[in-house]
């Protein structure tokens, strides 16, 4: 790679990404529900569900989106090759992983509403509350470990503790700003992150398929 390539994307890592951390806490909940017995209640797919995001998940979109931002500022610089540019902005896409796991959500319920707070989400009677918790962490200057993690928790409608789907990938990876890689080597090391995402996204579609499933399996035994 040119020198004047690979001073632009160290400058790049080190002057805008580099300076993100996404904060993260393992037990931190927009709405912290009371501690309850778990429910007796299945899932099944005629049901309406209440989303919530947690602090993890807006936490991790304003991570998302100005890492996004600095993505797609860097891409405006003449100096950056143009697919080391893509890589980060496609990698960095702040909706693709709500937009995927909403779209997993509505595949197996009738209806899917985010609500704003609890009380919100109470007052509209749904069937089932779901608390949805996410973690990313893309690649930079001072990270190798990138990661996706996504949680949603289920409660029936009094909040009391239904189960859980959840899908997570994680991965180091080797430096990007070598001197002697080629542009496509770096680009192709980047886009690995979006593979990362994509992944963690199907294993969470295949947990809630199968959480659901079960849910429904034991409405037809009651009957």
């Amino acid at each position: 790679m040119r020198t004047s390539t690979l001073l632009t994307l160290v400058a790049f890592l080190s002057c805008g990404v580099a300076a993100m951390t996404p904060a993260f806490g393992a037990d931190q909940e927009s709405c912290h529900f009371l501690p309850m017995a778990d429910s007796a209640a299945g899932l099944r797919h005629a049901q309406s569900v209440a989303v919530l995001y947690s602090e993890n998940t807006v936490n991790t979109q304003q991570y998302l989106e100005s890492y996004h931002a600095v993505a797609v500022n860097g891409a405006k610089n003449p100096q950056m090759n143009p697919q080391i540019a893509k890589a980060f902005v496609d990698s960095s896409d702040p909706q693709r992983a709500l937009n995927g796991l909403m779209a997993s959500l509505q595949k197996q319920f009738a209806s899917v509403t985010v609500y704003d707070n609890l009380d919100a989400a109470v007052q509209a009677h749904p069937d089932v509350v779901v608390m949805l918790d996410t973690f990313s962490r893309l690649v930079s200057k001072r990270n190798d470990q990138v990661e996706a993690r996504f949680v949603a928790k289920f409660y029936d409608a009094n909040l009391q503790y239904i189960g859980q789907a959840e899908g997570s990938r994680a991965k180091q990876m080797p430096s990007v700003w070598v001197h002697g890689k080629a542009a496509p080597q770096i680009a192709a090391q980047i886009n690995e992150q979006t593979e990362l995402q994509v992944n963690a996204l199907k294993q969470f579609d295949a947990s809630l398929k199968a959480l659901v499933m079960t849910g429904n399996v034991d409405h037809v035994a009651s009957n």
